[in-house]
This record gives structure tokens, C-alpha cells and sequence, in this order.
């Protein structure tokens, strides 16, 4: 499989609201990140389906490399050439 497109080298914040779910890019094609449009499509990719627990800000991932399940950033973008 080939890696992701990095989106951005930056996280991106989201305030998340308590049961709902969100449906996040991990191709890095979306146009609408870090949330997926179906851009993957064709390829084996596929959105990371999160559920907020709380109500409360998240940073979610861009660069497409952190290796947090959930999608949020720890940090991988700071390796990025």
C-alpha cells in the first residue's frame, strides 16, 4: 500500500461533541480535513470512524502518520521532511 498524502504538517483542533461520530480522512486526499469525502475511493483506504466520548477539543492528525488509533495527532509530523 502506498503511504498517505500528508495533508498538512500541522494537527488540526476539532471541538468534539459527546456520542457523535466522525468520520476522519486517512488517505489525505480529502478536501475537507481532517474529516473523510470519500476521496479513497478506488483505493485501500478507508475513513477512521471516531465516536467522542465528551464533549471537549481534540487535535486530530494531518500529516496521516500518527499511530494513535483514534486519529489524534502524537506528534509524527515533527519527523516529516
Amino acid at each position: 500500500m502506498n503511504l498517505p498524502k500528508v495533508a498538512a504538517k500541522v494537527p488540526t483542533r476539532v471541538k468534539v461533541e459527546a456520542g457523535k461520530r466522525y468520520a476522519l480522512c486517512t488517505c489525505g486526499l480529502s478536501d475537507n480535513q481532517p474529516y473523510c469525502n470519500g476521496a479513497h475511493k478506488g483505493s485501500a483506504y478507508t475513513p477512521n470512524i471516531v465516536v467522542a466520548t465528551e464533549s471537549k477539543d481534540i487535535w486530530f492528525c494531518q500529516c496521516k502518520h500518527t499511530s494513535n488509533p483514534n486519529g489524534f495527532c502524537d506528534g509524527s509530523h515533527k519527523a516529516i521532511s
